[in-house]
């Protein structure tokens, strides 16, 4: 992971939604000055990277302006910026939120598309030499969940980001900055959600970092009768993907996924006859 380096760790990017209406964290930090105080908590907690986004993606959202995001994440980048060792990411799938971000000090453009929406978004990160998430959907955040059946589930997301790596390598997107995201969510079942877990290492293979952003989703609500917290379940998933080989975990609670992966990175690196790696 060329760029983005932690000793071959896996890094934890924590969530910064600067939106009313997230499915979790909305409107808690819609304005810049709690939008920042917690970044500044997340990068203390550990995070690697930060990813700002100011339109939901919750199933069933609603697009809003490239104006109005720009003007809910770039004041927020901006301030981040002037101080900080983590890396920023920008949430987005407009390339001109995407430009506008990176030259506000954001470093990587996190697409949900798959470069599905525009594929200018491409272009955005390759002329800032950004790092660039493509992750795979099918439809809209407003319809993805409308048709979850697929005939191949695995075959057809590794063709997805296939077709999406050729794009943005074409416009000029170096193979290094790439990371792929098989799109835990986002018109997927429950049962495919946890299909995709199951098969990280069919997405390693591809040859590029793999970032999984599952936290707090409703694969998780999903297994309960009631109401209980999402979080030990996401840390448990998440856990269990670094040590499939996830690269990058995507989280809204960062402490807790960044203790529980010394423990994970400390497993992975004892061998089974009791010696260290």
């Amino acid at each position: 992971m060329a760029g983005l380096g932690n000793g071959g760790k896996a890094l934890v990017m924590g969530i910064l939604n600067v939106t009313p209406d997230s499915f979790y964290d909305g409107g808690r930090y819609a304005d810049m000055q709690s939008a920042v105080r917690r970044a500044f908590e997340m990068m203390d907690e550990g995070a690697d990277i930060i990813d700002v986004g100011g339109e939901s993606t919750r199933p069933g959202a609603i697009a809003v302006s490239p104006e109005e995001e720009i003007a809910r994440v770039c004041p927020v980048i901006e301030e981040i910026a002037k101080k900080t060792r983590a890396i920023i990411s920008i949430d987005t799938t407009k390339p001109a939120v995407a430009r506008e971000a990176l030259r506000c000090g954001a470093s990587m453009v996190n697409d949900i598309s798959g470069l599905t929406f525009d594929e200018g978004i491409a272009s955005a990160a390759a002329e800032a030499d950004a790092f660039l998430v493509m992750s795979h959907i099918r439809g809209t955040p407003a319809t993805m969940q409308d048709d979850t059946r697929y005939d191949d589930l695995l075959g057809e997301i590794r063709a997805f980001l296939e077709k999406a790596i050729e794009k943005a390598i074409a416009a000029g997107v170096k193979k290094e900055k790439i990371i792929i995201d098989p799109g835990i969510g986002f018109g997927k079942s429950l049962e495919g959600n946890y299909v995709i877990l199951r098969n990280i290492s069919f997405f390693k293979e591809m040859g590029y970092p793999l970032l999984v952003g599952l936290s707090r989703k409703s694969l998780i609500g999903k297994l309960y009768g009631s109401d209980e917290d999402r979080l030990p379940a996401t840390i448990a998933l998440n856990a269990l993907a670094v040590y499939a080989g996830a690269d990058i975990i995507r989280v809204h609670d960062v402490k807790p996924h960044v203790l529980s992966l010394k423990a994970v990175e400390k497993l992975k690196k004892v061998s089974l006859d009791g010696s260290a790696a």
